[in-house]
């Protein structure tokens, strides 16, 4: 099982797939379950790499609060280890600042795809996302928050399925508060240096990231186009798989 290390901090990662290699950079204390949507479209054609950020899952316990910066540096020891000098990186919330950081800091980013993203950490709020991954009817209210209401009405088993990955991988209270404290200072001061192709996926119906700044950040980036989803909650990846799915394959083969 491959682990790279930034710093003495052990990160676990998996890979699957051949081709050009396509990185995830995970949300706000969520384990590597919010990729499995995305795992079964994208692993073949792409290498896709998929690692536990700091905290979550068999990665370590961060050491103190992280930064935005310290993330980035955490995928950059990621694409090492496995050997990857670039990458298409696909982020979500607070992974979509990560993947913003490494395009604005290395040269390391083909592409970009942002789910749920915005420019500055102070747009986001993933609080209501939070639970402790003991409690099972804490967990599910929580999901709850992320995903459109008509989701949650209909997708009952789905919902339950969330539940177990939840309190399997995700971040226990003092690993989330330190990976909610990255979102803090973070702000993307000059948007027009980050010139990679981007895709923008947002929810219209996502209320921890509201949708205009996810039209904010495709009017900012230079070379970025985006594509709202009617209808659906901050876990657009999770609820609305399908077309985003095959939009993301098409950006990937013209990126």
């Amino acid at each position: 099982m491959p682990h790279a290390n930034n710093d003495g901090v052990s990160l676990y990662y998996e890979s699957d797939g051949n081709g050009e290699a396509v990185l995830c950079c995970g949300d706000v204390g969520l384990g590597a379950w919010q990729w499995g949507w995305q795992h079964a479209a994208l692993a073949g054609p792409y290498e896709l790499i998929v690692a536990d950020t700091r905290g979550c899952g068999r990665s370590d316990d961060p050491p103190a609060d992280c930064t935005v910066e310290t993330l980035a540096d955490d995928a950059v020891a990621v694409l090492r280890d496995h050997g990857v000098r670039s990458a298409h990186v696909v982020g979500a919330g607070l992974g979509g600042m990560v993947a913003l950081e490494l395009a604005r800091t290395t040269g390391r980013v083909q592409s970009l795809t942002l789910f749920g993203t915005a420019l500055s950490g102070d747009s986001y709020d993933p609080e209501p996302m939070f639970a402790p991954p003991s409690d099972e009817a804490a967990l599910r209210t929580s999901v709850e928050s992320a995903l459109s209401r008509e989701f949650v009405d209909e997708q009952a088993d789905a919902i339950s399925q969330l539940v177990e990955w939840r309190a399997a991988e995700d971040a226990d209270r003092e690993s989330w508060e330190r990976q909610a404290a990255a979102l803090e200072p973070f702000a993307v001061e000059k948007p027009y240096e980050i010139t990679e192709p981007t895709l923008v996926v947002h929810g219209g119906d996502d209320r921890l990231c509201p949708p205009a700044r996810g039209r904010e950040l495709a009017e900012e980036l230079p070379n970025a186009e985006l594509f709202g989803v009617e209808g659906a909650g901050h876990l657009v990846g999770v609820e609305a798989s399908k077309v985003v799915n095959d939009r993301l394959r098409t950006f990937l083969e013209s990126a």
